[in-house]
């Protein structure tokens, strides 16, 4: 069985949200951290490589659905959604 997440990155002066998927959230958020500063995608261009919000899954088409639900919020309420869970807005880290 896999595992899938649904998660919300920002940049280090929490002023810009990123949500994707993976099935490997440790790999993707270091290739986030990689690709800070590039132009080719938003994370990159964004800095958007700071954990603040996940969800996990083992269905990949529910992680996939939760994903666009949760792109299609405003950033108010994608603000509650990670304050709900994490109040500080602390960084996670693996």
């Amino acid at each position: 069985m896999n595992d899938y997440y649904v998660y919300i990155t920002t940049n280090p002066g929490k002023t810009v949200l990123y949500t994707g998927v993976t099935n490997d959230l440790r790999r993707r958020l270091f290739e986030h951290f990689q690709n800070r500063g590039k132009k080719t995608s938003f994370a990159g261009r964004y800095y958007c490589y700071k954990l603040v919000y996940f969800e996990q899954f083992s269905d990949i088409n529910e992680a996939i659905a939760r994903e666009k639900e949760i792109k299609s919020l405003t950033r108010k309420k994608k603000e509650k959604l990670i304050a709900d869970k994490n109040p500080n807005w602390n960084f996670y880290t693996f």
